[in-house]
């Protein structure tokens, strides 16, 4: 693969969420508001992209049968110092996303591309790698939370869109609702790369 490939794959291709469908849990539960989509996906594309730089510099020292636990301690590394800026620089945005900030450090995207690429390549791959699934992730969560919080509440970035008259679907920013949208974007993932192929 080229550089060009390893960095545009996780946008469309290979995007986490509409096409490998991974870490979908924490996609789900953060996306009531366009602003924590976009805060969970540059918060682990930080991690994505550091995790991945340091365990491809380090798969050759790296024993076979630690592997896991090394990634995993790199990972927590990252997202540690993720959590501790999150709290101490955007404290109203790292309360809206809890838990789901370190839950990154188990989270399948990271841990799948630290096993799948960063273990295997060198480093500038794994770097536009890292890069290039964080903007899918990042792009993802921002679509599914925009949608959510146009029609939950008729505005996207405390900017009301839809007039004063809109009235709320509520079930838009419930669970269920989440759900509902993201099943609806995948089969939209699916008809676009459908007709592409062709």
């Amino acid at each position: 693969m080229t550089l060009v490939q390893d960095l545009t794959n996780g946008i469309w291709k290979e995007n986490p969420i509409f096409r490998l469908v991974l870490g979908i849990c924490s996609v789900l539960a953060v996306t009531t508001q366009a602003k924590n989509g976009i805060g969970m996906g540059l918060a682990a594309t930080f991690v994505l992209v550091c995790s991945n730089v340091v365990i491809a510099a380090m798969r050759k020292v790296i024993p076979a049968k630690v592997r896991i636990a090394c990634y995993i301690v790199i990972i927590a590394t990252f997202v540690t110092v993720v959590d501790l800026v999150m709290a101490a620089y955007f404290y109203e945005l790292h309360k809206a996303l809890g838990i789901f900030i370190p839950l990154i450090v188990v989270n399948c995207i990271i841990l799948g591309r630290a096993e799948a690429f960063a273990s295997k390549r060198p480093v500038l791959n794994s770097l536009l790698d890292g890069i290039g699934m964080g903007i899918g992730y990042t792009l993802a969560l921002l679509i599914l939370g925009s949608i959510r919080e146009l029609i939950g509440t008729g505005s996207i970035f405390g900017v009301c869109l839809l007039g004063k008259q809109y009235i709320p679907f509520l079930l838009a920013i419930l669970p269920p609702g989440a759900f509902i949208a993201l099943g609806l974007l995948l089969g939209l993932m699916n008809k676009i790369n459908k007709k592409l192929a062709i």
